[in-house]
């Protein structure tokens, strides 16, 4: 069955550009123009991935990614920025809170298509073959369900930060570059760059850490990268 994309945008021309090289990419796609109830749209046709333009008449793209991400039936659910809006605290902004990937118009179709397929292989690779739980201190993940609980509370992780603390809960006490993390991480995604790791450590310390601006798990290793502390997740 071909994946679902839903893409939200009100320019009509460029809804139809985006529909029309989807489809031919295979994709099942549907075009949302960004109006009030445009949520409950997305969560009844339950996409495999989002496309979202930034200004749009209804709430603009930020509040729907802010909404989906709380608690909805499609807080994992990657999103993909697709705006004209260009600034670097526009695009770290979008990525902190909670979009997967960020695209400044113009853009090339191809590159669309290529981050999509990105997103949507890491989604059907992520999880491990030979376990379908992984514990570590007080964090338990089920790989299957794609679910991370921390002292038994279910945390609310877009699928970017499921991937990069799954990697982490199984690779503890090692110090990984920015770029060691980019290409075990992100893979393929050679258009990310090391500031987009330092946006999810971010984000993601939010979620697991007590303090995040003193964190005991995900620590800094200063001058290279990071580090997940497996003392401190076995002493919780």
């Amino acid at each position: 069955m071909a994946h679902r994309i839903a893409v939200v945008e009100d320019e009509a021309e460029l809804a139809a550009l985006i529909e029309y090289n989807l489809t031919r990419g295979g994709f099942q796609t549907r075009v949302f123009p960004g109006a009030e109830g445009t949520i409950k749209e997305l969560e009844a046709w339950r996409p495999d991935l989002i496309i979202l333009d930034v200004m749009l008449p209804g709430q603009d793209g930020f509040e729907i990614c802010r909404k989906l991400r709380q608690g909805t039936q499609l807080n994992n659910t990657p999103i993909l920025f697709l705006t004209a809006r260009s600034d670097e605290v526009d695009r770290v902004l979008g990525l902190e809170i909670g979009g997967d990937d960020y695209i400044t118009k113009p853009f090339s179709p191809r590159e669309l298509l290529a981050r999509i397929k990105a997103h949507l292989r890491r989604l059907e690779t992520g999880a491990p073959a030979k376990s379908t739980e992984l514990v570590l201190g007080p964090f338990r993940v089920d790989t299957a369900a794609r679910r991370v609980f921390r002292a038994g509370m279910e945390l609310e992780l877009t699928s970017t930060e499921y991937r990069l603390l799954e990697f982490f809960l199984s690779h503890p006490a090692h110090a990984w570059s920015r770029e060691d993390l980019l290409r075990e991480v992100w893979g393929e995604q050679h258009f990310v760059t090391p500031r987009t790791v330092d946006v999810h450590i971010r984000r993601l310390r939010e979620q697991i850490e007590a303090q995040p601006e003193e964190p005991t798990y995900l620590v800094t290793v200063r001058g290279f990268g990071y580090r997940f502390e497996v003392a401190s997740a076995n002493n919780s």
